[in-house]
């Protein structure tokens, strides 16, 4: 996928087959993910975006899989095609000629890997048009002694590791949230109803506003509230979309 081709008139994401991934750190609804899928290009290789990876292929193949190490190689998963919609003409169509499609091909097939916390590096091997083979776009590899096998590798970047909420004590919410000292933070969520005013964050030390909410167990999702706004909590990589079609972070209490 060429750059030049890409600006040649604005075009806007259209439609890419539903992705079965959860809902967890990497925000795959998220203008930035949308703005890193349109610029990479065919040959980019996989790529990392937050604590997932990009798996690309250009278009041009009829079909490309990606088969990971990790799962034993026993799963394939097919790539899809990402496309735009068009402007749309605004000359009248002719009697008798045919609609134009308003879909366009960007070049790209892709498939988004959500990293287990324990992987280190990711080996692999891609299926193109019903060959197994190695990345073409990506230079690195690793030779498998026992069956001779070539799988490509990615080295994953060591991230530091935020607190979660699974490890507070039991019967225990403790909610975190930073920003500017001397600011009104609220949580709400399912177990008080969404009420955002029941409540208040105290702040300790300056600018970090925690909370302890004892709660039987079960499973809850909810919202931090600041200035007017919602806030997912960026400690609970968890995600969950709630009934009313929102998207809130989500914790399990055992």
């Amino acid at each position: 996928m060429k750059t030049n081709e890409r600006a040649a008139g604005p075009l806007i994401i259209a439609f890419f087959m539903s992705l079965t991934l959860p809902l967890m750190a990497a925000d795959l609804e998220s203008p930035d993910f949308f703005d890193r899928l349109l610029t990479l290009p065919e040959t980019a290789g996989p790529h990392i975006f937050e604590d997932a990876v990009i798996f690309t292929a250009s278009s041009g193949y009829r079909r490309v899989g990606v088969a990971l190490a990790a799962e034993g190689f026993a799963h394939v998963h097919w790539m899809q095609k990402l496309l735009f919609i068009q402007d749309p003409l605004d000359a009248p169509i002719p009697p008798g000629k045919k609609v134009p499609d308003p879909y366009k091909d960007s070049g790209l097939l892709f498939y988004v890997y959500q990293v287990p916390e324990s992987l280190e590096e990711i080996e692999y091997r891609l299926v193109i048009d019903g060959l197994w083979t190695t990345d073409p776009a990506n230079p690195r590899s690793r030779r498998n002694e026992v069956s001779g096998i070539t799988n490509s590798l990615l080295t994953l970047p060591k991230v530091e590791k935020n607190p979660v909420l699974h490890e507070n004590p039991k019967g225990v919410l403790c909610f975190s949230f930073e920003g500017p000292p001397g600011e009104l933070v609220t949580v709400a969520g399912s177990f008080n109803n969404w009420d955002p005013f029941m409540y208040e964050l105290r702040e300790y030390p300056e600018g970090m506003y925690t909370l302890s909410l004892p709660l039987p167990p079960g499973t809850y999702q909810y919202l931090f509230f600041h200035q007017g706004e919602r806030f997912l909590d960026p400690y609970n990589f968890r995600r969950a979309y709630t009934r009313d079609g929102n998207i809130a972070s989500e914790v399990i209490i055992e």
